[in-house]
């Protein structure tokens, strides 16, 4: 029996494996998931009527605490319903003690772009607007506050590995724009920085149409199992990132020890 069975077929795509226990993502011992409602197990509190008239984080139902009981790791939540990368650089990380030094991670993932891209609509950017001596000059783009994001923690944890999450297709194909966009700005990200991959569910991932969001939505947000879905569809493309491009990850034990 050869090794090789262990590692990949040429053939593969990302999420044609969907596994239950993580793979090769429980080689990070710690991880920080940087993100927004989607990344915080929130869920809508609706009333008799059916009106949404709150909205709840409840961690312990995110994907990264689900991933994180997979996996066995310790896994953060740096994350809140409605977080741009604009309030987490100013005001969120440092406020919630993201930035915190005895939190550093072997491993990044970041989920950020939908609040940013559809709501608070910064200009987008380019990356020219990175400043690599010092990331407090960003311009205040989207593309330089989520580049800031990377630097300070490259700064915390010089070789930890950052895993980049795009935005799923719904429905409408008038609509895809800005899932492109934000894809665009985190492929060159991951040329930018080392260490840095793109989860790519925008490409690989279900597209999020009527008959998936009655089986994974709760109103406008996953549902539990959705939330435990997007786990696996997380864990199984960290693993193919790891088996495609194992000499990248060698020395992942060292990281931070």
């Amino acid at each position: 029996m050869g090794f090789e069975r262990y590692l990949y077929d040429e053939n593969e795509l990302p999420l044609d494996k969907i596994i239950d226990d993580g793979g090769y993502a429980a080689i990070f011992r710690s991880i920080a998931c940087v993100g927004d409602s989607l990344s915080s197990g929130e869920f809508e509190v609706k009333n008799e009527s059916g009106v949404t008239v709150a909205l709840k984080d409840i961690y312990e139902y995110s994907w990264g605490q689900f991933l994180g009981r997979m996996i066995g790791s310790k896994v953060y939540n740096f994350s809140a319903g409605g977080l741009t990368a604009s309030a987490y650089v100013n005001d969120f990380a440092e406020r919630r003690g993201c930035w915190d030094k005895d939190k550093a991670c072997q491993c990044y993932i970041i989920a950020l772009g939908h609040n940013d891209l559809y709501w608070a609509k910064p200009p987008v950017g380019s990356k020219e607007d990175i400043d690599f001596e010092d990331y407090n000059n960003n311009a205040k783009t989207f593309f330089g506050n989520y580049a800031k994001i990377i630097q300070r923690y490259k700064e915390i944890q010089p070789n930890a590995r950052f895993f980049l999450i795009t935005m799923p297709y719904g429905e409408k194909k008038e609509e895809y724009e800005i899932p492109d966009q934000l894809a665009e700005v985190l492929y060159t990200m991951a040329e930018i920085f080392t260490n840095t991959y793109v989860i790519d569910l925008r490409k690989y991932g279900p597209v999020h149409d009527k008959e998936f969001k009655e089986a994974f939505y709760l109103g406008g947000h996953l549902n539990a199992a959705g939330y435990i879905m997007s786990a696996k569809q997380i864990a199984s493309y960290m693993d193919y990132i790891i088996r495609h491009n194992i000499k990248d990850f060698l020395d992942v034990p060292f990281i931070g020890n």
